[in-house]
């Protein structure tokens, strides 16, 4: 399976399984859906656009860390790359999919 499937699997969690979450938050809610799954993804890039989503790993970071506040390049570019390949991705937060890059 390769990271960019993951990770929309992923969003589909955040965007389909809000319920799942109860009163926690988002971003408690994804280190549970993600927890595990990580090891088993290929450790190898399947395609160069995986490349694009992996490269923004270092931008979500920033981004997550300071509450949106913070955007870089990568991860703007990331995003849209998502936004038009994934259809869960068009209903996801900035927010979402940064926590979705991370959890790769």
């Amino acid at each position: 399976m390769s990271r960019l499937t993951l990770a929309c699997a992923l969003l589909a969690c955040f965007v389909v399984g809000p319920a799942f979450a109860g009163a926690a938050t988002a971003g408690s809610s994804a280190g549970a859906a993600t927890s595990g799954v990580g090891s088993s993804a290929s450790s190898k890039m399947s395609s160069p656009d995986d490349k694009v989503v992996l490269q923004a790993r270092e931008d979500a970071a920033s981004f997550v860390a300071s509450d949106g506040r913070i955007r870089g390049a990568q991860l703007e570019s990331a995003l849209r790359h998502l936004r038009e390949r994934h259809a869960a991705a068009h209903r996801a937060s900035d927010m979402q999919l940064a926590q979705a890059i991370l959890a790769l």
